[in-house]
Order: C-alpha cells, then structure tokens, then sequence
C-alpha cells in the first residue's frame, strides 16, 4: 500500500537541521529507555534538549561531538520530568532499536536539509 503524496512545500515546513551533540546523559525517568540530550544548532537556533531512544546503539559518551539532522519548529513536548525542543532523527531497525540519521562529512551547525 502506497504512502499518501507530500507536497514539496509541505515538506519545506519541517526544518531539518545539523546539530552537534553536546552533552548526553542517561534519561532514568523516560518511559523507554532514553538519553537526554544537548543540541548545538548554531547561532541562529541556539541550543535545544531533547530525549532520544537511542541506548541500544549508542553510549553518551561516544555520542557528544557527533553531528545529527534534528526536527528545529515541532512545539515543545514534555517528556517525563523534561521539555523536549527538537526531534532527533533515526532510522528503525527490525529489531525496533534506532540508528541515528547523520551527515556523511561536517557539516555547519544550524545547515537545513532540502
């Protein structure tokens, strides 16, 4: 079964951006097992925190310095004792774990993707 069309202004909206990692801790209050997470998207965005279901793959210290694509303008959602200002991006594994979704080079903290 087909996925409905997007338009291209549609996904003009969602702002995909580079952010680098700058500080990742283990999230004990989260539902599902969870980092929380601090985002530098550049001078324009500024910092975001967040929480990511990324603990089968990744540990926080092998992921502070590391580049990932993040959702910048969702609202805010409060997630356990925490408010989330982005969405980290990943793909899902078939074993439902998350791999993260990043550039393949550096790239300028704040960059869109589209």
């Amino acid at each position: 079964m087909a996925e409905p069309s997007l338009s291209w202004d549609q996904f003009m909206a969602v702002e995909l951006r580079a952010g680098t990692i700058i500080k990742a801790e283990a999230f004990p209050e989260a539902k599902k097992p969870a980092y929380k997470l601090l985002i530098d998207f550049g001078p324009r965005i500024g910092l975001r925190k967040t929480s990511a279901q990324i603990t089968d793959h990744y540990q926080p210290e092998t992921l502070v310095g590391r580049q990932i694509l993040g959702v910048v303008n969702f609202p805010p959602k409060q997630i356990g004792p925490m408010m989330s200002e982005c969405l980290v991006t990943g793909i899902y594994q078939d074993d439902g774990s998350v791999m993260l979704a990043v550039p393949d080079r550096a790239v300028p903290n704040g960059a869109r993707l589209g």
